[in-house]
């Protein structure tokens, strides 16, 4: 079935749009095995970048395995290497034999065994049979190039929601030691890894106030896709059904959202349910009515958790504000004191509602969270 608007997964080929500069980057770093940081805000088309890029790679004749380790519900260090080591081994092998030859070869003289009670009882590939040590961290790490080596294809590697990483005990010595192991491998094209994370003041802490892995991962910035092509995408995707939008209502689409792809493929699916034909305004406030009473309850949980000085501060963020340690902005919001703004900004940064960029202006990193607390929270225009 050719569905037109795709929001539950990410997408490539015809349905993937925008992102060509994105593409050509990513394939270049790849291709001379570098490593690669991606941090972006949810929903904004990281993992499709990624597989899009994969999938142009492989239809340019490049030989490469991909194994995407997922990050987001990990808490312990054993756990994370484990499923590192697991995914990796998977990427390159399929029996029981496979997996047991590399453990016992590629991980010799470390705590990771396989057993296959283990695999069998949990379809576990890599055990460990003693609290992992620092010489357990750096094997896991050197296993997709050791690997890659050994096998003759490069293995590129997806930490998927890396930032998660900081809730795991002890993450300066995981991350102290893949920093050592990337180093060690460096200029050796058998392996990339890219570090994917959604939560951008999270993933900022990492690599830049903490400074892991500079000069050994590069950064590669989503930018805004062209007005022109997400325009495009929507005629073309109502088309598909027999229905027809104009574009200033289509433009509209594309200023509320930001240009978030997911959003706005969100958006226009329910509209296309709701309409025969015509794509008018009143279908569109309907559509709005219905993908905000799906995120509100997200919303007002997220207002919840502010404190009044928090959402003072967010709310002078959404009045233009720029100098919030100004007296008169402090006076005017009851921000209480130039130390507090401060302590505010981290609040904010943390819950991952607010970021900064270059020129400390802050940016509200959801746009429906936006629109919704402007109009709905602070009932303004």
């Amino acid at each position: 079935m050719d569905i037109p608007f795709i929001y539950d997964k990410y997408v490539i080929n015809r349905d993937f749009i925008g992102r060509k500069s994105e593409c050509l980057a990513l394939t270049g770093l790849l291709a001379n095995g570098e490593n690669v940081v991606l941090s972006e805000p949810p929903r904004t088309g990281k993992k499709s970048l990624i597989q899009q890029t994969l999938f142009e790679m492989r239809l340019g004749g490049s030989s490469y395995s991909a194994a995407v380790v997922k990050m987001f519900n990990t808490r312990k260090c054993g756990e994370f290497l484990t499923r590192f080591a697991g995914t990796v081994i998977r990427s390159m092998a399929s029996s029981p034999e496979e997996y047991e030859d590399i453990v016992s070869g590629l991980l010799e003289g470390t705590h990771f065994v396989f057993d296959r009670k283990r695999f069998a009882d949990h379809d576990e590939v890599v055990s460990l049979n003693w609290d992992p040590d620092r010489q357990d961290m750096e094997a896991t790490f050197a296993l997709p190039f050791r690997l890659g080596e050994k096998s003759g294809t490069k293995i590129i590697t997806v930490l998927d929601e890396f930032q998660s990483i900081l809730s795991v005990e002890g993450y300066e010595t995981i991350l102290d030691a893949m920093e050592k192991v990337l180093k060690e491998y460096s200029g050796r094209n058998f392996s990339s890894i890219i570090f994917c994370g959604s939560k951008v003041n999270a993933m900022d802490f990492i690599f830049r106030h903490k400074g892991y892995f500079h000069r050994i991962a590069e950064h590669l910035t989503l930018h805004e896709i062209d007005e022109r092509e997400i325009l495009e995408h929507i005629r073309r995707g109502f088309l598909k059904g027999g229905k027809d939008i104009e574009k200033e209502l289509a433009a509209g689409i594309c200023r509320l959202f930001r240009r978030n792809i997911w959003y706005i493929n969100h958006f226009c699916a329910i509209c296309d349910s709701l309409s025969k034909g015509y794509i008018n305004q009143g279908i569109m406030m309907d559509a709005l009515n219905a993908i905000i009473s799906i995120h509100e309850p997200r919303f007002m949980d997220m207002m919840d958790s502010l404190t009044g000085h928090q959402t003072s501060f967010l709310k002078a963020a959404l009045d233009g504000v720029v100098k919030f340690s100004a007296s008169e902005v402090i006076e005017q919001y009851s921000l209480n004191s130039s130390a507090n703004v401060k302590r505010l900004k981290d609040a904010l940064m943390k819950k991952e509602i607010l970021t900064f960029n270059e020129k400390e202006e802050p940016v509200i990193l959801d746009p429906l969270f936006e629109y919704w607390v402007r109009k709905y929270y602070f009932e303004t225009d």
